[in-house]
């Protein structure tokens, strides 16, 4: 059943008190331009206007209102089994560094909203990794082990009184919840207060380095600036092949009100386990608290994953067990770029500039990722320097990252070739039912993206997504077409919803 149908879409989405910004409908040149207007986008635009830097945030879409309103809008330094991982693959001194910018970004949430008075239901909470199988409890045990030597105060906790079972639980106190929306809109206000410029509804398409770099939008008009960050969750310039490096991962998202006589959570809750969980409550202006459930990562496009419906139904199932009489209100999905190496990648582009920078690769913690790379970017930019520079750094290349970028490598080239081949395809629009879509195989041989709405009229685009030509899948519970390869998601008429791809699907005739 598509989200639609069921229950309204993100809950932070509703929040949209405006004000829309232009389009840009003139060329400009500035200091600074920032590609994307999700967390690290504005974090980063806000940062450099306020070490007096001219800049210019342009984004596609809406800002605040793609990946990153689409989150679960939780800030922690306590995320997941992330420091026996990253002492594992980097060692315990990257571990370190990264859970002092990580416990930074927390800091700066707290302290950037009670600067500037921004109302955006923020909350100091504890942040806790679980297990609810005892024979898992050395996996908490070691990342307690790990977290504490990264110099992070946690607590170890055996049978945690938590309200999901919990056999091992890690502990961080004071951690961050927060409406990310009114945070962001507000930081933004303050950007354009501070001199900076937004444009929105422009979608930058080309990238020249030169001096001054150039940016090009698919209207035609350009900005010119000494530095570019780019700041699209997934590259839409990628110059340094990080698509070898990187994976995408959507997550189903519920969301409805606390029942009444059930325990709020303690915290922010997340265990690894059954393809993850995370559990957190929120504020709601007509519900109360309310109660956001994550979890059931599965790869966008890829059809061995089953339908994402099945994914929601799944997860909605796991919150109705733990959660007497909870009834969801809203679902979403979030989406997610993981490197290979468990740490972001936020510097310079590709070894031979200092003048483009890219922040990705966030692992699910967007929020904090997203945070500390506006004072890391903003840092680069300025010529200053940053103790997490040379950990972050995505040129970087550690022989431990070959295994999963070969894998990726040869994920990329599955699906160019076996997805193209006969079988596995709907044998004609007719047989779609309404609400579905399938691709299907034209009279000329060309692969068609075709869904057919409730009306019963059909829908059809090319099925070669415009990033590198990986053939489409659709994604039965949010009605849209998604890439297996990178990412990619487009609607049913083929407009870009995410990159990498920046150009449209091909609207297509039956007969070709």
């Amino acid at each position: 059943m598509a989200i639609s149908e069921r229950s309204a879409g993100s809950l932070w989405t509703e929040y949209d008190p405006g004000p829309e910004y232009p389009s840009l409908h003139e060329d400009v040149r500035v200091e600074v331009a920032v590609v994307g207007g999700g967390i690290a986008g504005i974090c980063t635009a806000w940062e450099l206007a306020r070490a007096g830097r001219q800049v210019v945030l342009v984004e596609a879409d809406r800002i605040a209102r793609g990946v990153t309103g689409h989150t679960s809008a939780k800030v922690s330094a306590l995320q997941g089994t992330a420091y026996s991982r990253i002492r594992s693959a980097r060692g315990p001194d990257a571990a370190r560094l990264y859970a002092a910018s990580q416990a930074d970004a927390v800091r700066r949430v707290a302290e950037v909203a009670g600067e500037l008075g921004i109302d955006c239901d923020l909350e100091h909470v504890p942040a806790y990794t679980y297990v609810a199988d005892p024979a898992k409890a050395d996996v908490i045990r070691r990342e307690a082990e790990a977290a504490a030597e990264a110099g992070l105060a946690v607590s170890l906790l055996g049978d945690a009184d938590l309200p999901v079972p919990a056999a091992a639980a890690v502990r961080l106190d004071d951690q961050v919840q927060f409406h990310p929306r009114k945070y962001l809109l507000a930081l933004a206000a303050d950007f354009v207060r501070s001199g900076g410029t937004i444009v929105e509804r422009s979608r930058v398409t080309g990238l020249d380095e030169g001096d001054p770099c150039r940016l090009t939008t698919s209207a035609g008009r350009t900005v010119e600036a000494r530095h570019v960050v780019v700041a699209t969750h997934y590259p839409v310039f990628d110059r340094a092949l990080l698509f070898t490096r990187l994976e995408s991962r959507r997550e189903a998202v519920v969301a409805g009100p606390l029942p009444p006589g059930a325990g709020e959570p303690a915290g922010m809750l997340l265990t690894e386990e059954e393809g993850t969980r995370s559990v957190r409550s929120a504020l709601h202006e007509s519900h109360g608290r309310m109660l956001v459930v994550t979890g059931e990562k599965f790869t966008p496009g890829d059809p061995k994953d089953g339908g994402a419906t099945a994914h929601f139904d799944r997860l909605e199932r796991w919150a109705e067990e733990h959660f007497r009489d909870f009834a969801v209100t809203h679902r979403w999905a979030a989406q997610d770029t993981f490197s290979t190496d468990h740490v972001p990648y936020v510097g310079r582009l590709h070894p031979l500039t200092r003048r483009v920078h890219v922040a990705t690769g966030f692992g699910g913690w967007g929020m904090t990722g997203g945070l500390m790379a506006g004072r890391l970017l903003s840092a680069l930019v300025t010529g200053g320097s940053s103790p997490w520079a040379g950990l972050y750094d995505p040129v970087r290349l550690h022989p431990g990252d070959a295994p999963d970028a070969l894998r990726l490598w040869a994920k990329t080239a599955r699906h160019l070739v076996a997805d193209r081949l006969p079988g596995g395809h709907a044998d004609s629009a007719d047989d779609i039912p309404d609400g579905g879509g399938a691709v299907v195989r034209g009279p000329h041989g060309g692969l068609h993206a075709v869904h057919r709405d409730r009306s019963g009229a059909l829908h059809r685009v090319s099925a070669r997504c415009t990033h590198l030509g990986c053939i489409v899948h659709f994604n039965d519970a949010e009605t849209t077409w998604e890439c297996p390869c990178h990412g990619s998601r487009f609607d049913v008429d083929g407009r870009v919803l995410q990159g990498p791809a920046v150009r449209p699907l091909e609207r297509q005739d039956e007969d070709t």
